[in-house]
């Protein structure tokens, strides 16, 4: 079996309250990943939700797995964490 494809939107959390959450992979506002500056949001989905297709959301960007995953990896979406030293107790 052909395993189906996922599509990933950057969302602005303005239209935050425009998502139907039973269209995408995600559950609620709870567990969306927002950019650091929280004005950007992800979702993913397998079928084109319908406030997207009606135009009612229209994605900051359409993204692929890997394009995802890089985006991810920025400065705009992940805090470095720097080394601690392990505490003793």
């Amino acid at each position: 079996m052909k395993a189906a494809f996922i599509t990933y939107a950057i969302i602005s959390t303005n239209d935050l309250d425009k998502i139907d959450f039973k269209q995408v992979g995600e559950t609620s506002q709870d567990t969306i990943r927002k950019s650091i500056d929280q004005t950007q949001f992800v979702i993913k989905y397998n079928t084109i939700p319908t406030f997207i297709e009606s135009g009612e959301v229209l994605p900051v960007s359409i993204l692929t797995h890997a394009q995802c995953v890089e985006l991810m990896g920025t400065d705009a979406w992940s805090e470095d964490i720097e080394d601690t030293e392990d505490i003793e107790e």
